[in-house]
């Protein structure tokens, strides 16, 4: 290992360079010594760098086996092959709930097993998937409708969540709260995504969001905090070894935060509103796990 450390940034083939989110992360690594480039997860030179991010590796859910096989033989990996294991499967959030982390209500749907469905609007959401593909928002009493996405999720091989639709997201949206090595770093609003009757079937690798900046309230962030903090204790770490984090949030019908996500393996990170000082965090974070 020299000086000038190796860092790449994870994509994967349909993006092999990102989305453009990370172009300032780029800059910011080179300014930080680093010599940064991007790979496609599954290339061997992934295992000869000093360090790999995972940044857009949004085809794992079709290869998740594969993905993690190769997560764990990458000597130096952020977050690392544990983390990408555990968040990979959403079935996480009930293990956040066991740990006292306020949740949107969620329910495991398993194949054979009967499901109760939701009085209300609900969403249903594959147990392991990126981009919300897969994810469909049903109104109230559309059970057949329901129970066939179910099935066909199902015969897909993966489980589902049950969730009643948050209706604060439509006004509101939800706040990302963004950590970079255990430390807050900014927020911004993701607006509504799901409309009842038009779903993600998978034909693009992510669904296109409305982003906005924001000052998250004092109570979104503490519960962010938390959030993170639990996580880290869950996985056995200090928080500070997740280089980054990103928590969303949303209210419930009483005003109180909830998670919808916690997304610690491949999630964009919206350097366009936490801007270079944010990059300039992550690099620096990056370059010294590299060297150390």
């Amino acid at each position: 290992m020299t000086d000038s450390p190796t860092v790449l940034l994870a994509g994967c083939a349909a993006l092999p360079r990102g989305d453009g989110d990370e172009e300032v992360l780029l800059a910011a690594l080179a300014d930080a010594g680093c010599i940064a480039d991007w790979v496609v997860w599954g290339e061997p030179r992934s295992l000869q760098a000093d360090l790999v991010i995972l940044r857009a590796t949004w085809d794992y859910d079709s290869r998740r086996d594969e993905f993690l096989q190769w997560c764990e033989a990458v000597p130096r990996l952020r977050n690392d092959a544990a983390v990408a294991r555990w968040n990979t499967d959403k079935t996480y959030l009930l293990d956040l709930q066991e740990r006292g982390v306020s949740i949107v209500p969620t329910v495991l749907a398993e194949p054979g097993q009967p499901v109760e469905w939701p009085d209300t609007e609900f969403v249903i959401k594959p147990t392991i998937g990126a981009g919300s593909r897969g994810a469909q928002r049903f109104p109230a009493g559309t059970r057949r409708h329901a129970e066939e996405h179910l099935a066909t999720l199902h015969g897909k091989g993966t489980s589902a969540l049950v969730q009643p639709y948050q209706s604060t997201v439509d006004r509101h949206g939800e706040t990302a709260v963004v950590f970079i090595a255990g430390e807050l770093s900014h927020t911004y609003v993701k607006g509504p995504l799901l409309v009842p009757g038009a779903w993600l079937d998978g034909s693009g690798l992510f669904a296109t969001e409305t982003l906005m900046p924001v000052e998250a309230t004092p109570d979104v962030v503490r519960f962010a905090d938390r959030t993170v903090d639990v996580a880290a204790d869950l996985l056995g770490m200090d928080r500070g070894e997740l280089l980054y984090a990103r928590v969303d949030v949303v209210r419930s019908d009483e005003g109180e935060p909830l998670l919808l996500e916690l997304e610690l393996t491949e999630p964009s990170l919206g350097f366009a509103f936490g801007g270079r000082p944010a990059a300039d965090r992550m690099a620096k974070a990056a370059r010294d796990i590299a060297l150390s």
